[in-house]
């Protein structure tokens, strides 16, 4: 009981020191003397003026909202000619076999890895140029899984 009532005691005096603390330091605030004004250098350089005359710089560069089958396109595509070749397809998938090869021996099939891959190339590439059209590479899209229904 005596802890509780000294405490108590304890933080009505600090209160009550703070309050006489702050009040005290606006008092001296408000008696300050106001600044004084920076007084102007003669000595600054002069700023060099450019009469543009008409020229117009470049615009800045706009924004483009690309859908989510132009993003992958352009995961492919890395010269960004709207053109997917074999060698682009191919180059993105190395990173994939690395993945699989746990013990970095390459005994890993990759001649089988890459006959599905060339296979999946060649049969979106409809018209057989060895390029992909955007319309082509759509066609390659994984299908959308289905979401279980909620067994609740």
């Amino acid at each position: 009981m005596n802890r509780i009532v000294l405490g108590a005691l304890i933080a009505l005096a600090l209160t009550g020191l703070g309050l006489f603390w702050w009040q005290g330091r606006a008092e001296v605030e408000r008696g300050a003397p106001p600044p004084q004004p920076a007084e102007a250098s003669a000595n600054l350089p002069e700023i060099p003026t450019s009469d543009p005359g008409d020229m117009v710089g470049p615009a800045p560069p706009e924004a483009t909202e690309l859908t989510k089958e132009q993003r992958r396109f352009f995961r492919y595509d890395r010269n960004r000619d709207w053109r997917i070749t074999r060698t682009e397809m191919l180059s993105s998938r190395t990173e994939a076999f690395r993945k699989l090869d746990k013990d970095g021996n390459n005994l890993l099939d990759f001649e089988e890895w890459a006959v599905a891959t060339v296979e999946k190339f060649e049969s979106a590439d409809a018209n057989g140029d060895n390029e992909l059209t955007p319309a082509e590479f759509a066609t390659t899209a994984p299908k959308p899984k289905k979401k279980p229904r909620c067994a609740c």
